[in-house]
């Protein structure tokens, strides 16, 4: 299944030849530098079919993005219903996020597969907003937000509940919007 192409990009449904890839980003420490674990390659595997059978069932989750130049599978960007952060984000709002292979970062495609997803969100799903949001010291991942046209909420941080104790220093989070009306006036 493929949700959406870009010049370099095709924004798809994950295939079995995928999973390496998935542990490879998962497990790497500089890509989960601002999560509190790492999967190994069983967990790595747990976490492919759950998102692969998000898509399958409901359109919406973590899609793999594969370069067109060479085939070869780089990462996922996707949507998702946040369903775990009330009261800080109601239940059922859309998110944007994404993870990339460090070989691959600094070439613009995740902000590329994002810019994407944002149109394919506003324009064909009907989304009234879109959030995102990180570890406030993560630099990379706020300036894809900002260069998507996303801001940050004021008074939007969070600490997230799905962080423990064990790792303060990634307890504190930064939310950013963007609504219809934003998305279409900086298009």
């Amino acid at each position: 299944m493929i949700i959406a192409e870009t010049d370099r990009l095709i924004i798809r449904n994950w295939r079995e030849t995928d999973r390496e890839l998935v542990y490879e980003i998962n497990s790497d420490e500089a890509v989960m530098e601002f999560f509190p674990f790492r999967r190994d390659r069983d967990e790595a595997n747990v976490f492919f079919d759950r998102v692969h059978a998000m898509i399958a069932g409901t359109g919406l989750g973590f899609f793999a993005l594969e370069e067109k130049a060479s085939g070869e599978t780089i990462g996922f960007c996707g949507l998702a219903r946040v369903d775990h952060l009330e009261p800080h984000i109601p239940k059922g709002t859309l998110e944007i996020g994404w993870r990339l292979a460090a070989r691959f970062w600094g070439k613009g495609f995740v902000t590329e597969a994002a810019r994407a997803l944002l149109a394919h969100a506003f324009e064909r799903l009907g989304a009234g907003e879109i959030v995102s949001f990180a570890v406030h010291d993560n630099a990379r991942s706020t300036a894809v937000m900002e260069r998507i046209g996303m801001r940050r909420v004021e008074g939007g941080d969070f600490d997230h509940p799905g962080v423990p104790a064990t790792h303060p220093h990634l307890k504190r989070h930064v939310l950013y919007r963007l609504t219809t009306a934003e998305w279409r006036s900086g298009r």
